[in-house]
């Protein structure tokens, strides 16, 4: 449905958030794929904006538990800003109330609303392309890490269940495997014994968590570029989009992050000859991100971080093959194979990374002496 034909509606549901000013302009905002998402202009001696967003709650169930979250991140980023910026407001996202104090509007219809002030002045990418804009997004997260490891994990709550547990993930692929739904099973026997050839190894960091010895942390979940917000000048700003931060370990931030700029070629390059590392761009990530968690850190979370490297492809290749063997009922698909295209693309990456572990290990070492 258009704009024309909601804006009516939208206001109405604009207006039950304490918002400064009457509102004079809304209009639909970015590109993201999760939740629609409008920019309301209002008459304010302050010159403020807001930010308008549908939840999706088929994604995210638990809203109370998403905004709390949410919330309580916000709330303590800013008891730890104050003192060190000028403007707290700049350096993390604001939630707006709605006029009875509730983080969230409930429409009749069951749709799930809420407002953020919109940082204005602000940009951000979607590739990285340059050893700046890395370490720049190692840093707003080893920054975003290390502000939140003051505040105790276990108040959040675990907004999507076993999204980063390996084990979980092959459980999965292996019904998928049992039940055989599309028949393409056999297509895949070659993949299916390098996945299960490196199974052990890919469960490091969950084996360290479970033995105790990686702290429970505060994690992002979804540490692509586009989600660290720069000034004019290309310096670190804020980490956006919070709502798959829940708890988590380190490892996986940084694996995630690694993932999405180390590659050469795109998620779904169907040339495999294509993939190939940048290591530039994760020893700036590198050095950008041990910058700010350095202090933090324990020793075996640093160990894990390259572990997390490997493990979030593998994971990720996991996740593809599983929907390709179940019928690609889950990601959005452009052609037949496409899912499968895929996985070959994530286990291409997983080479890559296993063939030049001991650089990149050494890389990690350098950075951690270096700061």
């Amino acid at each position: 449905m258009s704009l024309v034909n909601t804006e009516g509606a939208i206001k109405a549901i604009a207006e039950q958030f304490d918002v400064e000013g009457e509102i004079l302009d809304i209009r639909r905002f970015g590109s993201g794929h999760i939740n629609d998402t409008y920019k309301l202009t209002v008459d304010s001696p302050k010159d403020i904006s807001y930010l308008l967003q549908k939840i999706n709650h088929h994604i995210f169930t638990d809203i109370d538990g998403l905004m709390n979250n949410i919330s309580l991140v916000t709330n303590h980023l800013k008891d730890v800003l104050r003192g060190y910026v000028e403007d707290v407001d700049k350096h993390t996202l604001t939630i707006v109330p709605t006029k009875d104090g509730r983080l969230y509007h409930v429409t009749p219809e069951g749709e799930y609303w809420r407002i953020f002030v919109l940082l204005d002045g602000t940009k951000s990418y979607d590739i990285v392309e340059t050893t700046k804009q890395a370490y720049s997004g190692g840093q707003a997260f080893g920054r975003f890490q290390k502000q939140l490891a003051s505040l105790d994990a276990t108040k959040l709550v675990e907004i999507l269940p076993n999204f980063h547990n390996i084990d979980f993930r092959l459980d999965n692929l292996r019904k998928a495997i049992s039940k055989d739904a599309a028949g393409r099973v056999h297509e895949v026997q070659d993949i299916l014994r390098y996945i299960f050839d490196r199974e052990d190894k890919m469960r490091r960091v969950i084996k360290l968590a479970r033995s105790g010895r990686l702290p429970l942390r505060i994690t992002h979940n979804d540490t692509k570029f586009n989600n660290v917000l720069l000034d004019q000048y290309d310096n670190v700003q804020c980490v956006i989009d919070l709502d798959t931060v829940m708890p988590g370990y380190v490892a996986y931030d940084f694996g995630d992050a690694i993932r999405t700029i180390i590659n050469s070629a795109a998620e779904d390059e169907p040339e495999t000859s294509k993939i190939v590392l940048n290591i530039p761009l994760f020893q700036a990530y590198t050095e950008g991100y041990l910058s700010e968690a350095k202090d933090f850190l324990t020793n075996d979370e640093v160990d894990s971080l390259l572990y997390g490297a490997l493990l979030l492809p593998y994971m990720q290749a996991v996740r593809f093959l599983t929907d390709y063997l179940e019928g690609d009922t889950y990601y959005k698909i452009h052609y037949p194979d496409h899912n499968l295209v895929r996985t070959k693309a994530q286990l291409k990456l997983v080479d890559e990374l296993e063939r030049h572990e001991e650089e990149l290990e050494g890389i990690l070492n350098k950075s951690l002496v270096n700061r």
